[in-house]
């Protein structure tokens, strides 16, 4: 049952991957090119009809790629009765599309087969694309991979033909990502890469030499809020949008693919504008990102930090580079806001974010003659708490 399965997908596979690709599209991993943007259905979630129009909207801008999960709700639900639709209305169509869905790491392998069963029943599909391992996190997240219960989990949707290829997103620290890349288990990632914290680009560039696709998880939510820009951030990025510049420089870096999370068709807009937008920066586009770290620096004068991690490891386990990014955006581009929903997650989110907030800081003064550039980290994250966990009152800098 198992080999003639896999022969089934095996012969659907090469049909698919015999039809002309449409242009703009980039490899991913060793499974079909994919769209620049991918359609995350994370927002999609009131009603069947709203899949129903947003996926459709998707389509006719030329999107191929749809990622889902079953932490999100109904949505696989309501994606495998827009897919059923669009299957009945246009099966060429609906036959080109890509499709990624998640399991959580730690599950047991019947528990995770019977997971993956019920995403593939909810979606409607005989297999899937692409199979994520939704937050590996943890060091024995990624134990679960290669060596636990979730190794023979996975080589058994692959060998049964359920999944076309492996991969995982993950929130978890460099070392981890470099692990997992290196491990040669998986065939694609999804990492957080953003024009305002691209301290994982490296790690990108390396996974994509290596010839897995890679995609930027949520760049205008978690890069910035971005379709919201507060206005010192627009007038630093004029004449392009903020949104647009973050999006124009992860495409020319060569990141496979960018996940937009819509609600409606008018949230797909930028991918319409973008949609073949995916060459190297203009000289204008680079002027504007120049100008716009310029400006930063400028406003936060001797107080920015440079984001090196030298001053790493802290004795109190606090992240000070991540907190003092968070600083480097709240005073250097007015993204008070944003910076202060990240900021009060810490500690709220488990293994997804940092455990400590700038408050832990004991003031040893062992971060002190570690930095390059001479900042004096603990009155800056004495000025991070007060600016971001609550309303400020005297602030030391700015």
């Amino acid at each position: 049952m198992g080999r003639r399965r896999v022969a089934v997908v095996s012969q659907s596979a090469e049909a698919l991957a015999s039809r002309p690709e449409p242009r703009f599209r980039r490899p991913f991993g060793q499974g079909r090119p994919v769209s620049l943007f991918t359609l995350g259905t994370m927002r999609t979630l009131d009603s069947p009809a709203q899949m129903a129009a947003v996926l459709e909207a998707a389509v006719a801008l030329g999107i191929n790629h749809i990622e889902t999960a079953p932490a999100y709700g109904p949505a696989e639900m309501f994606l495998g009765q827009a897919l059923g639709q669009l299957e009945r209305r246009d099966p060429l169509t609906r036959s080109s599309l890509v499709l990624t869905s998640k399991i959580l790491p730690g599950l047991g392998v019947e528990e995770g087969r019977d997971q993956l069963r019920a995403c593939l029943r909810r979606l409607g599909v005989p297999w899937l694309d692409n199979l994520a391992v939704h937050g590996l996190n943890r060091p024995e997240h990624l134990d679960w991979c290669l060596r636990g219960e979730g190794a023979d989990l996975l080589a058994w949707a692959e060998g049964e033909g359920l999944v076309r290829q492996v991969g995982f997103s993950s929130h978890g620290t460099n070392d981890l990502i470099k692990a997992a890349l290196t491990s040669g288990r998986f065939a694609f990632c999804s990492l957080h890469l953003h024009l305002f914290d691209p301290e994982r680009l490296p790690l990108a560039a390396a996974a994509l030499a290596q010839g897995l696709g890679v995609m930027a998880i949520s760049p205008a939510d978690k890069g910035g809020r971005l379709y919201a820009p507060p206005a010192q951030l627009v007038a630093d990025c004029a004449p392009f949008a903020p949104l647009e510049l973050a999006y124009r420089w992860l495409l020319s870096q060569g990141i496979s693919t960018l996940t937009l999370g819509a609600a409606q068709p008018g949230d797909l807009l930028w991918a319409e504008r973008l949609a073949g937008a995916s060459g190297p920066l203009t000289p204008q586009e680079q002027q504007a990102i120049d100008r716009l770290q310029a400006a930063g620096r400028a406003r936060l004068g001797e107080s920015w930090c440079g984001q090196c991690r030298e001053c790493l490891p802290c004795p109190s386990a606090v992240p000070i580079p991540a907190l003092l990014r968070l600083r480097n955006l709240a005073v250097g581009h007015g993204m008070e806001a944003f910076a202060s929903e990240r900021y009060n997650l810490i500690g709220r989110a488990g293994h997804w974010w940092e455990q400590h907030d700038a408050s832990a800081c004991a003031a040893c003064g062992a971060c002190l003659p570690l930095c390059p550039h001479d900042l004096p980290i603990p009155d800056l994250l004495v000025d991070t708490h007060r600016r971001l966990a609550a309303a400020p009152r005297r602030r030391l800098w700015g």
